[in-house]
């Protein structure tokens, strides 16, 4: 029974709830998303491309010094497991990373810095990972791939979609977000872009990625006893990210343009080591590599918003990883428990034994079957380093 659990592990659990009240001001990405992007956009293609975009951000709503102070004063040392009292150490220092990746949101190099602390850079392995897909040539245009659907046509789709799993969410548009579509987790909302445009193969993607993992994990985060799998282990968007893109694998709608745009966030967020800004990554995308105007801005938008932002180089490597972790027939179960990471494996099967954690609730249901019929798609993720 889970009253005897939290009788037993009492300091834990007392812990966990304090973390859990803190957390719930820290989503990064509702800050993160400038609020003028429509408006810089225009301004940015009306000066051809000469002049970089002066984006704004939503204020802070907690005093950062006050919250971090909070964070910092749990007494860890009442968690008497040495690898849960880890697990819960890291988790403060990421909450912490986050923390100031928020109160330094718009402020440039300061910004990049903290981004770097909490999401890494890519390596010249993960550059050379990029440039291995860009090799291949593109494949021909389909019917499926024709930007033919609205905002409100998305959500009826999703709607759909939803209905195969056994959970309610919200869905809001909005012109704010620099991505098609986004799951906030606090709030159990899927974010859709209100003026964009969507294939038949953009809806399928958007549907397995953001409902069938982001979505699914969600719920079965918030299913468990203990907060952090809601909200978040450490350094879990590599492994939610490869979840994502991974789902969108095994249902059949990940194409090589879908690879290729992965790669060309790797070659964006690289350019923030080498000191480019927004024009020259933009002029790097548009110009060397002869991307669109439109695709060029949004890959660019996601990596230079807030003064430089590395997660994008994340959904390639995750990918990389949790498409090797399937093929060495591992449990995929347990890595759609909440925000979880591969890495913490291990931390998350003794957490069931003790019955800290429970299975996952809700289940991707495109992980049962493996739909891909792209067989260089393979190849390339077979090859990857």
């Amino acid at each position: 029974m889970i009253e005897d659990v939290v009788d037993t592990y009492s300091d834990l659990f007392e812990i966990d709830q304090n973390l859990d009240r803190l957390v719930k001001n820290i989503e990064l990405l509702n800050y993160l998303n400038p609020l003028n992007i429509e408006q810089e956009k225009k301004s940015f293609f009306a000066c051809k491309y000469r002049f970089n975009p002066k984006f704004n951000y939503r204020k802070i709503k907690f005093e950062p010094y006050k919250l971090q102070r909070l964070f910092f004063s749990q007494r860890l040392e009442r968690i008497e497991d040495d690898e849960i009292r880890k697990l819960y150490q890291d988790i403060i220092y990421e909450y912490s990373g986050l923390i100031q990746c928020i109160e330094t949101i718009g402020s440039g190099k300061n910004f990049y810095y903290n981004s770097l602390k909490v999401f890494g850079t890519p390596t010249e392995r993960d550059v050379e990972n990029a440039r291995f897909i860009l090799h291949f040539d593109d494949e021909s245009p389909k019917e499926e791939f024709t930007k033919k659907h609205s905002a409100e046509d998305a959500e009826v789709y999703f709607r759909k979609f939803a209905e195969r799993y056994d959970f309610d969410f919200n869905i809001k548009k909005s012109t704010n977000i620099s991505a098609a579509a986004m799951v906030l987790n606090a709030s159990e909302t899927l974010v859709l872009k209100k003026n964009n445009k969507f294939s038949d193969n953009d809806l399928m993607v958007l549907a397995n990625h953001e409902i069938g993992v982001h979505m699914v994990t969600t719920f079965n985060g918030k299913s468990q006893p203990l907060k952090i799998f809601s909200n978040g282990f450490v350094n879990n968007t590599e492994t939610q990210e490869g979840l994502a893109v991974f789902s969108e694998y095994m249902s059949g709608c990940l194409t090589l343009k879908r690879m290729k745009e992965l790669a060309y966030r790797v070659i964006a967020a690289d350019s923030l080591i080498k000191g480019y800004d927004f024009k020259d990554t933009f002029d790097l995308l548009y110009s060397q590599y002869k991307l669109d105007k439109e695709t060029a801005w949004q890959i660019t938008l996601r990596v230079h918003r807030g003064g430089g932002f590395t997660k994008d180089y994340l959904y390639l490597t995750g990918l990389k990883k949790v498409y090797d972790y399937y093929y060495s027939s591992q449990d995929m179960d347990a890595l759609l428990t909440g925000k979880v990471t591969l890495e913490n494996k291990s931390a998350i099967d003794r957490l069931q034994q003790l019955g800290l954690s429970k299975k996952s609730v809700h289940l991707t249901d495109s992980f049962a079957k493996n739909m891909n019929a792209n067989k260089k798609l393979d190849f390339i993720l077979s090859n990857l380093k």
